[in-house]
């Protein structure tokens, strides 16, 4: 089996423009959740560096969701069907995505280092996460593509322009092409300190979402799909529609 390496950590300023962004919601009222997707997240002894490998000891006993309906629940894509599991620590959130592929479509010879403006219109696998769901309208999104390109927001509907310019995870992620089976796979490190998690403890219920834009083309011949779908949405960012993500020992 061949395998192809990359390994990264996030840093830099973001400027956010993307074919999933919404208009902002005015005033600060908050919506209600309308999603019981459930994702349990296990907690782990220790913590490791990402390198891209889902099949190490340390994601042994971690629980997983598959998905390959699109994002708004009208088509299934087998082909394309996509694999997330999820960790913590005291430290940090790990989240390792699986993607099935037909081919790869990414931003070419590009260094991967530098975050990418316009990320999402190539192929990418998306965290959006809310550790503070009370705040509907205040999330994180963190984007990794094939070639561990990368980028990461800090999100505020509430405001204009809703998406801050200047944040930065400090997010470690790592990449693997498994060019002969026709799967990607990578591991995103993310610190809860930098999405203003003081400590982690079993019991939490967290929101969140999860995202795989992959295909050739313009976005009509792309393929979008969501763990927790959007019935008759026209962008990812509908933060009411997270599911749970909920912390366990």
């Amino acid at each position: 089996m061949f395998w192809k390496t990359i390994v990264i950590s996030a840093c830099g300023a973001a400027i956010f423009s993307s074919l999933t962004q919404s208009s902002p919601i005015a005033g600060n009222s908050q919506p209600t959740y309308t999603s019981e997707s459930h994702f349990s997240v296990k907690r782990s002894s220790i913590d490791v560096a990402p390198d891209g490998d889902l099949s190490k000891t340390f994601w042994k006993n971690s629980d997983f969701v598959e998905f390959d309906q699109d994002a708004w629940g009208k088509s299934h894509y087998p082909e394309v069907s996509t694999r997330v599991k999820s960790l913590w620590t005291d430290s940090y959130i790990y989240f390792g995505f699986l993607g099935r592929y037909d081919s790869l479509n990414t931003y070419g010879d590009e260094d991967p280092a530098p975050e990418r403006w316009q990320l999402w219109n190539r192929d990418v696998v998306e965290v959006f996460l809310n550790p503070q769901p009370e705040r509907v309208q205040h999330y994180y999104e963190f984007e990794v593509a094939p070639n561990n390109q990368w980028i990461d927001l800090e999100i505020d509907k509430t405001k204009e322009p809703f998406n801050s310019a200047s944040w930065n995870s400090g997010f470690e992620h790592a990449t693997r092409i498994d060019a002969k089976n026709h799967i990607w796979t990578t591991e995103m490190r993310i610190p809860l300190a930098s999405i203003n998690v003081s400590a982690l403890r079993a019991g939490a219920r967290w929101r969140a979402n999860f995202f795989r834009a992959a295909g050739q083309g313009g976005d009509d011949h792309r393929k979008f799909l969501a763990w927790s779908i959007i019935p008759g949405g026209t962008t990812f960012h509908v933060p009411t529609r997270f599911g749970i993500l909920e912390i366990v020992n």
